[in-house]
This record gives structure tokens, C-alpha cells and sequence, in this order.
């Protein structure tokens, strides 16, 4: 919603403007300047790009239109379904806890929580590091370095979308001078011509030189930095479950270590101590607090 209202806010404002200096929006209308740099973007978009980044570029735009991050209630689920394991490692034996971490969607514990079941990476980099946790031999920093390097990794991968649409934000001005150049070229042959057809010529040839500098920092600018912002959220959720885990490995308490994660989540989003207490008391999220949140 915050990209549509700027969006609107921004077209509104620019066109506004340049309507009350007395210009005329017909003028603009050029469809073949914006054919070719828009066909120039995402032809140079396609050629730079892998097949599975491209895919990952729509989705990551929906979600920066959604604005698809963590919700408190989110943060409430991840953090009991970790209180959970972490009672059953210590509580349980081996074969009784791989139960859940080999079958997940199956598990008791993770269908209490079904937003940690829809996320499968985040899913599975739980299930990955408590089963590292029970088999006993790796030390915690150890375990802290390898989550480090997953977490780097994984982050990575859910920027290659923005890296893709700021590259480019950042080609269409020269895509923009590409087009007016072109009309200049197309305006020079017409200097037999008359004075007014000449002008409009020169002018059409212009727009191009507007519309690529509008379209980087006024639309695929700003959509980039959304997606940007997204994706480090969600991003977040895997800290809080480091963060969780290498608390329990060092002999912190459930409750000890579940405030471990709860501390890295941003203070916008962090649930209260009292509602992750009364969350795991009760097994399971607190449903008033996950409404809330939504």
C-alpha cells in the first residue's frame, strides 16, 4: 500500500507540476521512447540475470507491494515453537525429539505454530541445527560459525532481487539519453522542415531523457529499496533462531534462551517478555497477540 500511495503522490506531484507551468500532457505521451527503454531494460534485466533470479524478482515485487515481513505474532510463533525444542532436548531422549525435527509437518510442536510450517527454509534451518545440537560433538562456537555462514548465504540469495532491479535503476537515465539521442537523430533529418514541426521533434526526442531518469528514481529506485528492506526482515527471523540455539548450547534454561532470540528482533516488532512468557506457558501462540499483530 505505501508504494501504491507514492507512487500516486509522486505522478501526481511531477505531472501536477507540469501542468501548472502550463505544459500539456499530450507532449509526453511518446510510447516509442518508452518501448524503447523499457524494451532496452528488460532485455539488459534478462541478459544479466539467471532464470531462477528473475522468477525470484517477481515475487520479491509482490512482497515489497505487500509489504510481506515478519509481524509480531510472527516472531511470538518462531520463538515458542524454539522454546518447545529446546524443552523437549533437554527432557527427552534423542529418538523421542528426532521425531519432530525428521518429520516436521507432522510434528505436534510445529503444527502449533503454523506460520514456522509455512516457512519451510526457516523450518528447515531449525530442524538442520537441532539435529546438529543432538548428535553431541560440536562445540558451540562452531555451530555459531556455520549458522553465521548459512545465515550470509541465505541472506545473499534474498538480495539477488534487489541487486537485479538496482542495476537497473541505475542504467535507465543512460537508457533514457540512449532514446533522446535517438530522436535527435530522427529530429536532424527533418531541419528542412518548419520551425514548430522541428521543435515537436525536438522536444519528443527529450522525454526520453525525462522518462529514463523518472522511471530509476521515482518508480524501479524506490521499488528496489523496498524489496531491499523486505528481505532483510525477513532475514531476521533465522538470527533470532541462532541467537536461541547457541543460548541452549551454552546451558542456558528454555526461558533463558528464547530471551536470547527475542533481544535481536527490532524493538518495532519484539513481543513482550509477558507474551512470550504466557505463550510457551500455554504451548503453543497466543491467538489475542497474533491478531493484534496482524
Amino acid at each position: 500500500m505505501g508504494i501504491i500511495i507514492g507512487l500516486v503522490v509522486t505522478l501526481g506531484c511531477v505531472l501536477g507540476g507540469f501542468m501548472a507551468m502550463g505544459g500539456h500532457l499530450e507532449v509526453l505521451m511518446q510510447p516509442w521512447e518508452l518501448v524503447i527503454i523499457g524494451g532496452a531494460a528488460l532485455g539488459t534485466f534478462l541478459v544479466a540475470n539467471a532464470f531462477s533470479t528473475i522468477k525470484d524478482t517477481g515475487r520479491a515485487c509482490m512482497e515489497a507491494l505487500k509489504y510481506a515481513v515478519p509481524k509480531q505474532g510472527d516472531y511470538l510463533q518462531t520463538l515458542g515453537v524454539l522454546h518447545s525444542l529446546v524443552r523437549e532436548m533437554k527432557s527427552k531422549t534423542k529418538s523421542e525429539v528426532e521425531v519432530h525435527i525428521d518429520n516436521p509437518t507432522e510434528s505436534p510442536i510445529f503444527q502449533n505454530y503454523p506460520y514456522v510450517i509455512r516457512n519451510g527454509a526457516l523450518t528447515q534451518f531449525i530442524c538442520d541445527y537441532c539435529r546438529i545440537i543432538m548428535m553431541g560433538n560440536a562445540r558451540p562456537y562452531e555451530v555459531e560459525a556455520l549458522m553465521d555462514e548459512e545465515i550470509h548465504t541465505i541472506k545473499a540469495d534474498k538480495l539477488k532481487p534487489y541487486h537485479a532491479l538496482q542495476a537497473v535503476a541505475d542504467g535507465l537515465p543512460a537508457l533514457g539519453i540512449v532514446a533522446a539521442v535517438l530522436g535527435i537523430v530522427k529530429a536532424m533529418g527533418a531541419l528542412d522542415q518548419s520551425p514548430e514541426l522541428l521543435g515537436g521533434l525536438i522536444g519528443a526526442a527529450l522525454v526520453g531523457t525525462f522518462l529514463g531518469i523518472f522511471l530509476s528514481y521515482s518508480i524501479v529506485g524506490p521499488i528496489a529499496t523496498q524489496v531491499k528492506t523486505v528481505r532483510e526482515k525477513q532475514s531476521r527471523m533465522f538470527i533470532v533462531v541462532k541467537q536461541t540455539l547457541i543460548a541452549h548450547m551454552n546451558g542456558a534454561l528454555p526461558q533463558i534462551a528464547i530471551e536470547f532470540g527475542r533481544k535481536t528482533i527490532s524493538a518495532y516488532d519484539r513481543p513482550s517478555f509477558d507474551a512470550v512468557e504466557e505463550s510457551t506457558m500455554n504451548s503453543g501462540p497466543r491467538e489475542v497477540e497474533i491478531a493484534k499483530a496482524a
